[in-house]
């Protein structure tokens, strides 16, 4: 006997871990890119203590300092000057680097691991026309890689170090370089990635906007109206009805306690009727007006739910504050026929037996014209 695979649960944990952490990078991309410079040059600094070269080691000593006064603006939200400190710094020491211990070292691999950090911040932090200075960084980060190859090919380095720290520095230089353009490229993905979830979830919001009601979470007319025309369509011919409601009176409750007890009531009244009516198209056409689609119900049925409606509007106030406020609903309801040929004429029936109900008492249903 065969089993379907089991999911394995501790992967998506991983992986939204991983997410996470990721995520919480991004938020905090100069600060941590900052406090990795900071560590490289304390690295570098040991290095070049342990090789003899001690104006590199000094200038990494510099380096540290300069990343964490840079951290601290980082906190103050001065992103900017962190920004140009990162790329000079990195320059000035692939400049005095080669210099001193030559190109063998490979030192000026840095120039390469600056690329991606000149473009991550420059697109975000540099907008408009200024998009140029981006360029020109570029420009002048492979200017001066030119240069360096060129002026330090065949020039003997100041200090000549040993074979291994030759090797320890090309081997660390290469990290650096990979995992900065590793990093960033993975960092702007995601960053693109959460932009694209953001938008897709902002668009959803706009659809679910521009078919609901603010107030009461209910279908607004448009998106109302297209699931009457759905139905109708329907070659199964389900029956259904139109249950138009109208609160009694509802200037009085504005009058007498305020448009935010209104607010409140007509809260009250949405809540009511989606319990009343689970499952039903509700829809706020306007002002204290609801329209109820009360799909797979003939005329009879349709009545016993309305009638039901009606009642507890009228035995359910609404609390606002240390108030209640009653209210009563009048109620037309018109059944689906074949003559009806938009959602707007079997609608404009039920309020038509509404707008009777309010001319002849109000609190009441109205099922059936005067002449029927």
């Amino acid at each position: 006997m065969s089993t379907a695979p089991v999911k394995s649960k501790t992967n998506d944990n991983d992986i939204s871990a991983f997410t996470k952490v990721f995520g919480l990078l991004v938020k905090n991309a100069f600060a941590f890119t900052v406090l990795m410079m900071g560590f490289v040059h304390a690295v570098l600094m040991v290095i070049f203590g342990v090789a003899g070269v001690l104006p590199l080691m000094f200038f990494n000593i510099l380096s540290v300092v300069v990343y964490t006064f840079c951290f601290f603006l980082c906190r103050v939200g001065y992103i900017m000057p962190v920004y140009v400190s990162i790329i000079i710094e990195v320059t000035a020491y692939s400049v005095i680097s080669t210099y001193f211990v030559g190109l063998e070292c490979g030192t000026y691999f840095f120039l390469f691991s600056i690329i991606p950090i000149i473009i991550y911040f420059g697109s975000s932090l540099i907008k408009g026309r200024k998009r140029w200075s981006v360029g020109l960084m570029l420009f002048l980060d492979f200017m001066t890689f030119i240069i360096l190859f060129v002026r330090y090919f065949y020039e003997q380095p100041v200090y000549q170090v040993s074979a291994v720290a030759r090797l320890i520095l090309v081997v660390f230089s290469a990290f650096a370089m990979v995992f900065a353009v590793i990093f960033y490229n993975a960092m702007y993905i995601l960053t693109s990635e959460n932009k694209m979830s953001d938008l897709e979830q902002v668009n959803k919001q706009l659809i679910v906007d521009a078919h609901e009601d603010a107030l009461t979470s209910l279908l607004n007319r448009r998106g109302f109206l297209p699931i009457v025309r759905d139905l109708m369509n329907d070659k199964a011919k389900i029956p259904f009805c139109i249950a138009f409601c109208d609160l009694d009176d509802f200037k009085r409750v504005n009058d007498s306690y305020g448009h935010e007890a209104g607010d409140e009531v007509l809260q009250h009244a949405a809540t009511i009727i989606k319990q009343e009516l689970p499952g039903s198209s509700i829809c706020r056409w306007g002002g204290e007006e609801f329209v109820i689609l009360l799909k797979g119900c003939d005329k009879m049925s349709a009545k016993v739910k309305a009638e039901r409606l009606r009642k507890t509007i009228e035995s359910n106030p609404t609390v606002f504050f240390t108030k209640q406020i009653y209210v009563t609903t009048t109620i037309g309801l018109a059944e689906y026929k074949d003559k009806y040929k938009e959602p707007e004429e079997v609608i404009k029936k039920a309020d038509e037996r509404m707008y009777y109900g309010k001319q002849h008492g109000k609190n009441i249903l109205v099922f059936e014209d005067s002449e029927e």
